[in-house]
């Protein structure tokens, strides 16, 4: 399955929220859809779902315009939906059934799902008499009691401790794995970083930044070098290994950190001959590896300003 959105344009009144977006995730994928808030990301959702239409472009499943009735959708949003004062299985088979399951299968679901996700003892029970947590955690069951095609995860982590983190890791992953298509949107990079093998940064209603990830990071100069040596002070034990191999001028600044050395390079191919000198030298390198930008570095190098 290949969902593609091609050149969106959508205007409230006078003000263009997107302007000519374009991007597709495959199934068994996940994209990361980052944007700052107000960049267009909820536009971009909604028009894909079909809660509303574009001005102008197309949405395609597999190159054909999209069909409400030819693929299903699991969406959680950001702001909770539930009814918190009506029981817990109650509303869930409801919404089950909604999106066509019978009773029979709808009550399968919710059960499988509650227990999936630790939660099977508050079948009977009233949502806000949950924690937070896991008031997400049913949020993300109603979303997938259907079985959906493509799956839209808007801030999926929101008030979850590690553990309850880590089991919706696992629900993720299972999902890309079963060749869902998966839209994670989120403002913790290191869970988009996790998940996502390709990226589409909004910024003021465009895509500023979009492809796969690893392949953006290794765009940027390889020129930075982490080191961290088992003992001793580091920078110095650095620098003078380097002087005395004659090897001082590959490196332009030598920035010590709390943990560890970052050498700046004055060209990323001699690495090989700065790792030759520090070894040669006499020092344990415990770890030499090229810095690459974090997602939260590239995001905000492409989104921290509006444009």
């Amino acid at each position: 399955m290949l969902l593609e959105v091609r050149n969106i344009v959508k205007s409230f009144g006078e003000k263009r929220v997107l302007d000519q977006i374009s991007l597709q995730v495959e199934g068994g994928a996940a994209l990361g859809l980052l944007g700052r808030n107000g960049a267009g990301k909820t536009t971009t959702i909604r028009i894909v779902m079909g809660v509303f239409p574009a001005d102008s472009g197309e949405i395609l499943l597999d190159g054909k315009p999209i069909s409400k009735s030819g693929v299903t959708f699991g969406y959680l949003p950001e702001e909770r939906g539930l009814y918190p004062k009506k029981r817990i299985g109650d509303q869930l088979v409801y919404l089950a059934r909604l999106r066509g399951l019978s009773r029979a299968d709808a009550t399968a679901s919710v059960k499988k799902w509650l227990g999936r996700l630790g939660m099977s003892e508050v079948y009977a029970k009233k949502l806000d008499t949950l924690s937070k947590g896991n008031q997400q955690k049913i949020q993300l069951a109603s979303t997938l009691l259907h079985n959906p095609d493509i799956v839209i995860l808007d801030e999926p982590f929101s008030g979850l401790d590690p553990v309850n983190a880590s089991l919706l890791k696992e629900v993720v992953r299972e999902l890309v794995k079963a060749g869902k298509t998966v839209i994670f949107s989120s403002h913790q990079m290191g869970y988009v970083e996790e998940f996502c093998d390709n990226i589409a940064i909004l910024n003021g209603g465009r895509i500023v930044l979009d492809g796969n990830l690893h392949d953006i990071k290794m765009g940027y100069p390889r020129d930075r070098i982490l080191v961290s040596l088992d003992k001793g002070d580091m920078a110095s034990s650095i620098r003078e290994a380097l002087e005395r191999a004659g090897a001082s001028g590959l490196v332009t600044q030598l920035i010590p950190r709390e943990h560890d050395v970052v050498l700046q390079l004055t060209d990323p191919l001699k690495r090989g001959q700065v790792l030759a000198a520090l070894s040669g030298a006499g020092l344990a390198v415990d770890r030499f590896e090229v810095l690459t930008p974090s997602l939260e570095q590239i995001f905000v190098e492409k989104a921290g300003e509006s444009a």
